[in-house]
């Protein structure tokens, strides 16, 4: 990894109070900046004033997309000590987004160290409050000027902060989503899997038709048969039929959450029989009438775990656990946030310091 170049930001904000951050609001004083150049390779990595950026009309990025980004949190404990979450698996995830998206990629060291940096640069801004914590959200764009689809010759990687909350208004409560049947998110050799604007500015016509029927998410099926439930707009989803937790399998056309990863290990070594297969919608609302769907949970960095109350799925509507949130749900909240926040012992080794 190269040197960072620091330039102070001249005038600093005045911090929002920590009860009042919501998610994705507020933004600290400076940003990280790093160029690539065809020949050269990354280069110039910067921490300067948080502003805007110097761009062209004509900037490929606009024209053809070659965009990806990450999200990451750091949790400050009660011993003031910040720490990142499970940092590695997002470099790796964050260049697999790259490669299929022809856009060079960061050494993994060299990633979780710029990262890492720049949090301890800006650390006053992880907040203090239970239940909080510093958003991170690193991207890259390329920056080629011109006309012509091919990869461009030169990108931007740059990273911002941003002290959060909750994601949901309803904070860990019971959601509603909205099974959409029409409209697809994603198919097997596609983008699906990558973290891309492109598959989220696609889902977002599916997410105005959900909120305006009072849903605050959009469950997808998958994008051949219509009929195999597979992530949610903003997160992984898991289900409990009958003693049973199933998820999606990632095999090209769901993200490979890091939360999903995490709750998946812990409720093996709890003993539950956890299952990564194809689920059809049908066979979730048929558990839904026999009184087998016991749970459902999204999971996702923002959100972390996310119980959802109601599925809606044409012009059946499934209320589940009574629109409560369940026991295996709000336990495995309290067990991974209790290790995100210094709670619960690290057993798995996931937590990442900054120092």
């Amino acid at each position: 990894m190269q040197e960072i170049k620091i330039v102070p930001n001249p005038n600093p904000q005045t911090k929002p109070n920590d009860s009042e951050l919501g998610f994705g609001r507020y933004f600290t004083d400076h940003m990280f900046v790093m160029d690539y150049t065809e020949g050269i390779g990354w280069h110039d990595p910067s921490i300067i004033p948080y502003g805007p950026i110097p761009m062209e009309p004509t900037m490929m990025v606009f024209h053809y997309a070659q965009e990806t980004f990450e999200g990451m949190k750091a949790y400050r404990h009660d011993n003031g000590e910040i720490m990142l979450f499970r940092p590695y698996m997002n470099a790796k995830r964050h260049n697999n987004s790259n490669t299929r998206l022809c856009i060079p990629t960061i050494p993994e060291d060299d990633y979780v160290y710029y990262v890492k940096e720049f949090v301890k640069y800006e650390q006053e801004w992880v907040p203090h409050l239970a239940e909080t914590s510093l958003y991170i959200r690193p991207f890259v764009f390329a920056t080629e000027c011109g006309m012509g689809v091919h990869p461009a010759k030169t990108y931007k990687f740059m990273i911002v902060l941003s002290p959060s909350g909750s994601y949901y208004a309803e904070g860990v409560n019971p959601v509603k989503i909205m099974v959409e049947h029409e409209m697809v998110r994603a198919v097997v050799g596609g983008t699906g899997f990558t973290k891309c604007g492109g598959n989220y500015a696609g889902s977002i016509l599916a997410q105005k038709k959900a909120e305006e029927s009072g849903y605050s998410q959009v469950l997808w099926l998958d994008g051949v048969h219509r009929k195999y439930v597979e992530e949610v707009g903003a997160m992984n989803i898991m289900f409990k039929i009958d003693g049973e937790i199933i998820t999606a399998p990632c095999e090209g056309s769901v993200l490979p959450g890091i939360t999903r990863d995490s709750i998946l290990h812990i409720l093996r070594d709890w003993g539950y029989k956890a299952t990564e297969r194809l689920l059809s919608i049908d066979e979730i609302m048929e558990a839904a009438r026999a009184g087998k769907l016991e749970e459902v949970f999204g999971t996702g960095t923002a959100a972390v775990i996310s119980p959802v109350g109601e599925l809606k799925y044409k012009d059946e509507v499934a209320v589940i656990n009574n629109f409560q949130t369940g026991p295996l749900t709000q336990k495995l909240y309290d067990y991974l946030t209790g290790i995100q926040w210094g709670r619960v012992e690290d057993k798995y080794g996931w937590m990442y310091p900054v120092k």
